[in-house]
């Protein structure tokens, strides 16, 4: 397949759009991913079983179809640190993470099959789940190097296609914005991107300035719609109250820093706002802190004197329970000596019965350990007579074997030997037979040359 690559050969290739071979940059193992978000994908069953059977690119694809909702590291409400605040290592939920997300799980799959620049070309500009793209946006900005990021989203700042980004949703945001926070910040949600080196950030910056964000014709409506609104609202005010200033709405300025402010909370709804809420807490508990101190520094005087009062109360009462004490610890040592006495009587008597236990577990191990080789040496003679046994059996059989063979062969040699006796007797027979014709002829031959020489001599 063309998604099996070398490791050599891609830590080789040049930088750029060239070639179909992507290079990687940094860590070849771990994609550079966060260790805590690593051993949880590695360690999670969906991973270990599921992903497992997935061995090509378009399976992988239709996978993230189906199961990808979010592209947050963990699952909502499995790592709870709402709250936490510093090293927080021994909360629960944070030294083990959470669960881990299916988007990271598919996304670390993806690196696992090396994949091609055409491959990666037709994750981001995939028309039928906005999460596909976004998970390719991702492998981007984890394995490509920091120089070639702008060449790999300069095409897509300004995509308007919407997708919910935070586990459980209220995140929406579109691939343009979220490309902009991956080239400007280096958080995504609870984990770190890999840093880009400073020269490399700076040109990116000036970049991202240089090139503002269009605003989309729905926006643009959306602001139509708004500013009519609050243009009826400032005329009903007016008819209400002739005393009043005229409204805010007439000045040029004020409205263009309204539909800014406006711009802005549409750019990045989620980041901010939630990094604002956490600073004004902190600011608020900040303040509380500062006034309770404040409040107990300033007390009045009376106060002081009531407490020096219970200061001196006090170290009575300290005093007294201190005598106390000392006679109760004079009252323990003359009992302790007693109470030592009989603890070291009660030790003697706790290992006398100990040994006494030794004593009967030794003596129950011996037994058993007779049993043991009791049963072992009637298993071995059973074991013997059975082969004594077999033995006696197979010798019986042998010979019953033999037995048998011989005496085929002694029938067989009889029969051999009928059949010479018959053949010689036939033989014999024959050559009687034979002998008696022969004679017969002669004596008929004789009587025929008699007969001729009487018929001549007559």
């Amino acid at each position: 397949m063309a998604n099996q690559q070398p490791a050599q050969a891609v830590s080789k290739t040049a930088p750029g759009k060239h070639g179909n071979v992507l290079p990687l940059w940094g860590n070849e193992k771990t994609m550079n991913l966060n260790p805590m978000i690593l051993t949880n994908v590695l360690s999670s069953p969906y991973f270990k079983v599921q992903l497992y059977e997935l061995k090509t690119y378009h399976e992988v694809v239709d996978e993230i179809y189906f199961k990808v909702t979010h592209v947050e590291p963990w699952e909502k409400g499995s790592r709870k640190t709402a709250g936490q605040t510093g090293m927080c290592g021994g909360v629960r939920g944070v030294g083990t993470g959470g669960i881990v997300s299916t988007a990271f799980c598919l996304l670390y799959k993806l690196f696992t099959l090396k994949l091609t620049r055409k491959q990666l070309m037709g994750l981001i500009t995939h028309s039928d789940s906005p999460y596909i793209r976004a998970l390719g946006f991702m492998y981007i900005r984890y394995t490509q190097p920091p120089a070639d990021l702008i060449e790999w989203y300069d095409g897509f700042l300004d995509d308007e296609e919407e997708l919910d980004v935070k586990a459980g949703g209220g995140c929406v945001m579109t691939i343009g914005e979220m490309l902009r926070s991956f080239l400007t910040k280096l958080e995504w949600f609870s984990t770190l991107f890999p840093r880009i080196p400073v020269p490399v950030q700076k040109n990116i910056d000036q970049q991202m300035k240089s090139r503002p964000r269009k605003i989309a014709q729905k926006e643009a409506v959306t602001e139509e719609a708004t500013d009519a609104e609050t243009g009826r609202q400032g005329e009903r005010h007016r008819s209400r109250s002739s005393r009043r200033s005229p409204s805010p709405r007439k000045s040029p300025k004020r409205s263009r820093s309204r539909s800014h402010h406006r711009e802005r909370e549409r750019r990045g709804p989620s980041f901010d706002r939630e990094l604002e809420r956490e600073r004004d807490r902190q600011r608020k508990e900040r303040d509380r802190d500062r006034g309770d101190r404040e409040r107990r520094r300033s007390r009045s005087p009376d106060r002081n004197q009531d407490r020096n009062q219970d200061r001196r109360e006090r170290k009575r009462s300290h005093s007294s329970s201190r005598d106390r004490r000392t006679e109760r610890r004079d009252k323990e040592r003359d009992g302790g000596d007693e109470r030592s006495k009989k603890k070291d009587r009660d030790t003697h008597k706790d290992r006398g019965s100990e040994r006494e236990r030794s004593r009967d577990k030794k003596n129950r191990e011996d037994k058993e350990d007779r049993r043991h080789k009791d049963n072992r040496e009637r298993h071995r003679e059973e074991k013997k007579a059975k082969r004594s046994k077999s033995r006696s059996r197979e010798k019986r059989h042998k010979s019953d074997e033999e037995k048998s063979r011989k005496r085929e062969q002694s029938h067989s040699r009889e029969k051999e030997r009928g059949r010479d006796g018959e053949s010689r007797s036939h033989k014999r027979s024959h050559s009687k037979e034979k002998s008696h014709h022969q004679r017969e002829s002669n004596n008929e031959y004789s009587k025929h040359g008699e007969r001729r020489r009487s018929q001549s001599i007559n």
